[in-house]
C-alpha cells in the first residue's frame, strides 16, 4: 500500500496553523502519512486569489476572528493572544529558515511551532533576525548555519516555488492541507482530512 502524503501549505504568521500543528502531526502518525511542509508567502497568495489581509477586513469579520480564536483556544487548551504586540510582520526569513531546516532533514514541527508561539504567546517580533537566531538557539539548532542557508538563492527559490505551487493547487488561505489533490482549508477540517486518508 502506497504511503499517504499531505502537502501542508501554511503561513509563518498563521495563528490557525499554530492551533492545528500538534493535531496534524498526530493525525499523520495515526494514518502512517508523511507531511510535506511548505511555508508560503500568504500576502502574495491573497493578492492572486482575492484574499484580504486581516487589517483590511471589515470590523465585523475581525471581531468574529477573535470570537472563533477564543472558542478554539478553550477547546484545545492553547493560549493565543488575538492582538499580539508584533502581529503578522514580514515572515519571509522565518519561512526560509523552516525550509532550510526541512532540507537538512531536521524536525520541522518544534521549530515552526516555536516561531509561531513567539509571535502569538511571547510578544516577540519574528521578522527580526536576532529574535529568530535566539529561537534557533533555544531549539538547540545551529543558528549560524540555518540563517546562512535561509539567505541563499536556492532556499528563496524554493519558497517562491511553494507559493506558486499553492496558488496552482487552489490554495487561498492558511493552513491548507492537500491530499490527493483535495483541499482541506483550516485546522477545523483536520477531522475530514483524516477521514479522507482513512477512506471513511
Amino acid at each position: 500500500m502506497t504511503q499517504a502524503h499531505i502537502d501542508y501549505y501554511f503561513w509563518m504568521n498563521s495563528d490557525w496553523a499554530y492551533l492545528g500543528a500538534d493535531r496534524l502531526e498526530a493525525l499523520a502518525a495515526r494514518q502512517g502519512a508523511t507531511i510535506h511542509y511548505k511555508p508560503v508567502d500568504l500576502p502574495d497568495v491573497y493578492s492572486r486569489t482575492g484574499g484580504v489581509l486581516l487589517g483590511q477586513r471589515a470590523p465585523e469579520r475581525q471581531a468574529y476572528r477573535v470570537t472563533e480564536l477564543h472558542r478554539w483556544c478553550r477547546k484545545l487548551g492553547i493560549h493565543v493572544n488575538p492582538h499580539p504586540k508584533y502581529m503578522c510582520p514580514n515572515a519571509d526569513l522565518a519561512s526560509c529558515i523552516v525550509i532550510a531546516a526541512d532540507m537538512r532533514g531536521l524536525k520541522v514541527l518544534p521549530l515552526y511551532k516555536a516561531i509561531l508561539r513567539a509571535e502569538w504567546e511571547e510578544e516577540r517580533d519574528i521578522s527580526s533576525e536576532a529574535i529568530l537566531r535566539d529561537i534557533l538557539n533555544e531549539q538547540g539548532l545551529d543558528s549560524a548555519i540555518l540563517l546562512h542557508e535561509a539567505a541563499s538563492p536556492e532556499i528563496a527559490q524554493r519558497y517562491r516555488c511553494y507559493t506558486d505551487e499553492a496558488v496552482s493547487a487552489g490554495v487561498f488561505g492558511s493552513p491548507t492541507y492537500v491530499y490527493r489533490n483535495e483541499l482541506f482549508w483550516g485546522q477545523d477540517r483536520l477531522e475530514m482530512l483524516e477521514e479522507a486518508i482513512a477512506g471513511i
